[in-house]
């Protein structure tokens, strides 16, 4: 259980964010959640939260702003007094071949997906040192252990996100601080759906057989992985039962790395 912990979850209004603010709030940890929405939005999932028994809150920080995740970490610390897990899940990607990609999307997308996270740690592991306990979860991909064309700005930013998760490890070891990345492969998010229904209407299939075509050359297991898995890893990770877990990259991808 995770009763009196609080957790921070960058990009958690949704997808696997959600998930894992769902998994650590029914163990009895507090949350904060983050990420672009509406006022709609972000009640309902505060709310979702409040009914598992979980105190929650929001912070609309932008995490491509340096002043704006400053502000989130020191919100987060004020309203719970600690945090004490550090869930870096906020993502953004653009495809487009190495000469195609717009500049401003190649520093747009170091900045949320591996700027970001080293802030939220260097801000939050000061307290954790201070505690003697800690967790740090960030959200890489199986494109952080592997590549593919047309991918440069996420396949580099999440290798980059691996990296990040090591030195924490080795960093926090001395402080019962354990750093992991979870590596998913094709998860059934909101913007994989809006790939399925993308190539429905192309192609003229039925959602299954959609389905199927898109993780034909993708993903053994020829099945989505579930968010709410996701969601039960980082819960596992945040547990004591896996505190001797600390610096590695998993993988839970339907036997999508097994290819490699």
């Amino acid at each position: 259980m995770l009763q009196g912990k609080t957790a921070l979850i960058t990009g958690s209004l949704d997808g696997i964010g959600f998930a894992i603010a769902q998994a650590l709030a029914r163990q009895g940890c507090a949350v904060m959640l983050n990420g672009f929405g509406d006022a709609a939005l972000v009640k309902a999932r505060v709310q979702a939260l409040h009914d598992a028994g979980a105190d929650a809150d929001y912070h609309g920080a932008d995490l491509s702003v340096q002043a704006q995740i400053e502000d989130m970490v020191a919100a987060a610390q004020r309203r719970f007094g600690a945090v004490d897990i550090a869930v870096n899940n906020a993502v953004t990607r653009t495809w487009g071949h190495i000469d195609e990609l717009p500049v401003e999307k190649w520093h747009y997308a170091l900045a949320v997906n591996l700027t970001a996270p080293f802030h939220v740690i260097r801000l939050t592991m000061p307290g954790m040192k201070e505690r003697k306990w800690g967790r740090i979860i960030n959200l890489a991909s199986n494109y952080g252990m592997a590549g593919t064309t047309r991918r440069v700005d996420y396949v580099s930013t999440k290798h980059g996100v691996v990296g990040l998760t090591k030195v924490a490890a080795l960093e926090g070891l001395p402080y019962n601080i354990t750093a992991n990345a979870i590596c998913p492969g094709a998860t059934l998010t909101p913007n994989a759906r809006k790939l399925v229904a993308e190539r429905m209407a192309a192609k003229g299939l039925s959602e299954e057989d959609a389905t199927t075509d898109y993780l034909s050359d993708r993903q053994p297991s020829r099945r989505f992985i579930a968010p709410e898995k996701v969601g039960a890893l980082a819960a596992f990770l945040c547990s004591e039962d896996a505190s001797e877990i600390t610096g590695t990259p998993l993988a839970i991808d339907g036997g999508w790395l097994a290819y490699s």
